[in-house]
């Protein structure tokens, strides 16, 4: 499979365990957790994990490593 063919078939896979964003979310605020959160955080985490590889092909690397996600910055909530 190539990297384009990759990417396509995973565009539109959710990423993260809706039940445990779900839990955490009613857990933290009581609130409920609309079901179109699932894209958007898959989409994010896509994002996330792009730049981590761009990261690690510039430094040579075929290993993704915490390092290539940044400095563990805190987004910033909307307001």
């Amino acid at each position: 499979m190539t990297e384009n063919t990759t990417e396509n078939s995973n565009e539109k896979e959710t990423l993260v365990v809706a039940s445990k964003v779900k839990n955490f979310i009613r857990a933290s605020s009581g609130m409920n957790t609309s079901a179109a959160v699932m894209d958007i955080l898959s989409d994010r985490v896509r994002e996330l994990c792009q730049a981590a590889i761009e990261n690690a092909k510039s430094e040579g690397r075929k290993t993704v490593m915490d390092r290539d996600f940044g400095g563990g910055e805190t987004p910033t909530p909307a307001s």
